[in-house]
């Protein structure tokens, strides 16, 4: 009787912990506020996310959604903003990371990575197609390269912006140059991959051998080609597939994308569709993709009980 009483609790258990919400940390959310008086370089006037966005707004857009933190990625060129969302991010304990806006081609950047690291939550930059800056041309120059060893020396994530296969492509060269410098692909869903799709397969294969290349599976709704927007998981299941069987589960992130996501849909269809597709893969699976991956790529910051231990 005692025997099968304690299998009965056991398996009740079992069932408990199997049916526990796996904590989700959002690798990638942008805070702004229109309302400042030097207002905003993103987003436009006429975007329907042009208003204040904080920590605040994404606890509620992600309610009963097990969105336990969320890392910052840069909205602005402008070099004051790195210490406003630093403030920002200070305040709630929600935000477990910062990817902020320095120029590695500017004398001043190291000085700039002394300060801002001293900001536990300040986790890398983004740098890529973004603000009129080009990748190619700015990592073809010694100082470029030499800055940017000095950041990997520091166990900082680089973040990339507007992906393509010229991009995947200038992550090539920035890793053979510096092997020991992470990065994080951003939105990898969103490239157009031309009809010739020999140049995007090889670069994503040569990528997913790289131990410290990760990728965002972000930004992922779309329209369809009547201009309707998709919220079936089989109609993205081809694409998600290629980069799961490329990149493997070891080296994929969640990223929201919000609010910059609004206009494909809300929160939790954002966070639905990917949670459908790598539920699908088993337990494991989905931890890693929805935190336990994060960690490896950025090494956040935990600031809440809520939040898993790494």
């Amino acid at each position: 009787m005692q025997r099968r009483t304690f299998l009965a609790a056991s398996a009740s258990l079992a069932s408990a912990v199997a049916q526990t919400p796996i904590p989700v940390i959002d690798t990638h959310i942008h805070l702004f506020d229109p309302t400042r008086k030097q207002g905003v370089p993103w987003p436009p006037k006429d975007a329907i996310f042009y208003k204040p966005t904080y920590p605040k707004q994404l606890r509620e857009v992600s309610k009963g959604l097990n969105v336990v933190g969320a890392i910052e990625v840069e909205c602005s060129p402008w070099f004051d903003d790195n210490q406003w969302v630093l403030d920002v991010c200070e305040k709630d304990t929600i935000m477990v990371g910062y990817i902020g806006d320095l120029e590695p081609l500017k004398p001043e950047f190291r000085s700039h990575l002394d300060r801002f690291t001293k900001n536990k939550l300040f986790r890398g930059i983004r740098y890529a197609y973004l603000w009129g800056r080009d990748f190619r041309a700015d990592m073809a120059k010694p100082e470029f390269i030499a800055g940017m060893k000095d950041f990997a020396a520091r166990g900082l994530t680089l973040d990339t912006a507007n992906p393509s296969v010229k991009m995947l492509e200038d992550v090539q060269r920035i890793t053979d140059r510096i092997p020991e410098l992470k990065v994080v692909i951003d939105h990898l869903p969103k490239v157009e991959v031309p009809a010739n799709r020999s140049g995007y397969v090889s670069a994503i294969r040569d990528l997913a051998k790289r131990p410290k290349v990760w990728v965002k599976v972000s930004a992922v709704l779309a329209k369809d080609g009547t201009g309707k927007l998709r919220y079936d998981l089989p109609y993205y299941k081809a694409k998600l597939d290629e980069i799961y069987d490329t990149f493997g589960q070891d080296k994929l992130l969640f990223g929201s994308d919000w609010p910059n996501s609004e206009p494909t849909g809300n929160y939790s269809q954002v966070l639905g569709i990917v949670r459908e597709y790598f539920s699908g893969k088993g337990r494991a699976v989905a931890e890693k993709y929805f935190w336990k991956n994060s960690v490896a790529a950025y090494r956040w910051i935990k600031r809440d009980g809520a939040q898993p231990s790494a």
